[in-house]
């Protein structure tokens, strides 16, 4: 019996061997590398954005292998080969991944053995597989309905008439975490996971949707004079996201990196030339925006920062915390003027009045604390939402605040006396909020997606917004009015929309051809009431 057990044990240890003696391979070893932590930039979806990919992909064998300008791995060589070079280098400008952790030792060990190897191939996936996987992926998708006051007539579509509304199966949607307004009122910019896009308030089009960021986008906001909207975001525990682009031919200006966690908040100077960023690794940065470089780092808080603002004079600079305190420091040299302490929950949002003596925060307490930044007292502690207060927003002249809730509701609060002014049902929990500068619309994002378009006097919802993937790299968007006027990136979009009247499927394109009028949008964002559509037969 013992001869037979080392006599089996030593058979294991021979097709051990054996398997460990094994050349590791692309598909089996090195992709999920890549994937973890390279393709997120380096894919064929950003391959004709050079400033983001540098040319190079990295999701597939073939592209790997085509390299970018030239080839960046000699098989049998791995000391070599620019892959490897590029993961070791000591010079953080050209270390890859880009901005980020490096990657451990054993990894880059694990991708040498392969290359030295011959950078085998190896055995793809099954096709079959990966396409049953996709079937499966499509049949999981939830219904997002978009209602309508449109009524067709009977006779029109059927015999009998009824309300319409634009159902799609492209649920569950990411939470819309981000809004801002140009400051000429004329563009909205929104922010979910993966993307960032940029809505044409007068036609309600999605002018352009930006899709070359790392992970989540957890704001995004216009430079004062409307040349610039950054986007900030990134991966969890990993590497922040901010970047910048210019506004009209939204071309990547610039990555400002050095956030080890994701960014959660931003806000420019009021003359533009700062611009702070709060984020998850428990600090504050200061950015000078003309020459694109770091300004100075504030790690004054012990946890997660997830709110940030300057005063109006760019003097002060402030920011709230998981560590539930609010600090209050001079710019110019980081150092502290006020702590205000005494919340016992995490405080997620603030907001500087417009005349700077005031300071508002709120959060998971979801009283609307004011603050004193001249004498560092508290004016008054005032009820707010019933459930975390994720957004506020003061607008230009000072005279409101809006704050987003996650019961549901934007708030408008009297930005003197704080007094409420309205309240507004959006329907799902809000995480952004936004005042238009030129004091007419409101704007909200929320867990179901969608962003909305308010009338700030009256609280009327003026528009619905959404854009989601399509086939491929295709990206879907539309928005309706709640009289049912809006447009679409294509009529059917693709294969996902489905126009109903009471319950039962109609003709997208009879129905487009009803409702698709920019020019209707437009008057509904201007406050007019709008005509019943009309159906031709």
């Amino acid at each position: 019996m013992q001869r037979i057990i080392i006599g089996a044990l030593f058979a294991w240890s021979i097709c051990a061997a054996s398997v460990l003696a094994q050349a590791p391979t692309y598909w089996q070893d090195i992709r999920p590398v890549f994937r973890k932590h390279c393709t997120v930039c380096h894919s064929a979806k950003n391959i004709r954005e050079p400033e983001v990919s540098g040319g190079l992909a990295l999701d597939t064998y073939e592209a790997f292998r085509k390299g970018s300008q030239r080839a960046i791995y000699l098989p049998g060589k791995g000391d070599a080969s620019v892959l490897i070079q590029v993961l070791e280098t000591k010079d953080v400008k050209k270390r890859m991944p880009l901005d980020a952790k490096p990657l451990d030792m054993a990894t880059i060990a694990l991708i040498r053995k392969w290359v030295d190897a011959g950078a085998a191939e190896g055995k793809k996936p099954d096709e079959k597989t990966e396409v049953v996987v996709r079937k499966s992926t499509k049949t999981r998708k939830l219904d997002v309905t978009l209602t309508t006051s449109a009524v067709v007539p009977a006779g029109v579509f059927g015999k009998a008439g009824g309300k319409l509304e634009l159902r799609m199966k492209v649920g569950p949607m990411t939470p819309l975490t981000a809004v801002a307004f140009s400051p000429d009122s004329k563009l909205l910019a929104t922010g979910s996971y993966g993307q960032a896009a940029i809505w044409e308030l007068s036609t309600g089009k999605a002018m352009k949707v930006l899709t070359n960021v790392l992970g989540a986008v957890n704001d995004v906001r216009f430079s004062p004079d409307g040349k610039i909207l950054a986007v900030a975001g990134g991966q969890p525990s990993a590497k922040g996201d901010l970047r910048l682009y210019s506004v009209g031919d939204w071309k990547l200006l610039a990555t400002l990196p050095g956030h080890d966690d994701s960014i959660s908040y931003l806000d420019f100077s009021r003359d533009g030339k700062l611009l702070a960023s709060a984020s998850f690794d428990k600090t504050v940065r200061i950015w000078n925006v003309p020459q694109l470089k770091l300004e100075r780092i504030l790690p004054d808080h012990s946890d997660f920062v997830y709110g940030v603002a300057f005063s109006p004079d760019a003097k002060l600079l402030a920011s709230c915390s998981k560590d539930r305190t609010v600090k209050l420091v001079e710019t110019a040299t980081g150092k502290g003027v006020f702590t205000f302490g005494g919340m016992e929950q995490d405080i997620i949002a603030l907001a500087f009045s417009r005349n700077g003596k005031q300071l508002v925060s709120s959060g998971y307490e979801t009283s609307l604390y004011w603050w004193n930044t001249q004498t560092g007292d508290r004016i008054r502690a005032q009820g707010g939402h019933g459930v975390a207060v994720n957004e506020l927003r003061f607008s230009n002249d000072g005279s409101k605040l809006v704050s987003a809730g996650g019961d549901s509701t934007l708030r408008v609060w009297n930005g003197t006396t704080g007094a409420l002014v309205k309240t507004v049902s959006v329907g799902a929990h809000v995480y952004a909020a936004a005042i238009s500068p030129n004091n007419k619309l409101l704007a909200s994002g929320s867990y179901d997606g969608l962003a909305r378009v308010w009338d700030e006097a009256s609280g009327r919802l003026l528009l619905t917004m959404t854009s989601f993937p399509g086939d491929g790299e295709m990206i879907n968007w539309v928005s309706l009015t709640p009289e049912g006027y809006g447009a679409a990136s294509s009529p059917k979009l693709g294969e996902r929309g489905q126009w109903l009247m009471a319950g039962q499927q109609v003709a997208a394109d009879r129905v487009w051809a009803g409702l698709q009028q920019p020019d209707m949008v437009a008057r509904a964002l201007r406050g007019e009431k709008l005509p019943p559509p009309k159906f031709a037969k």
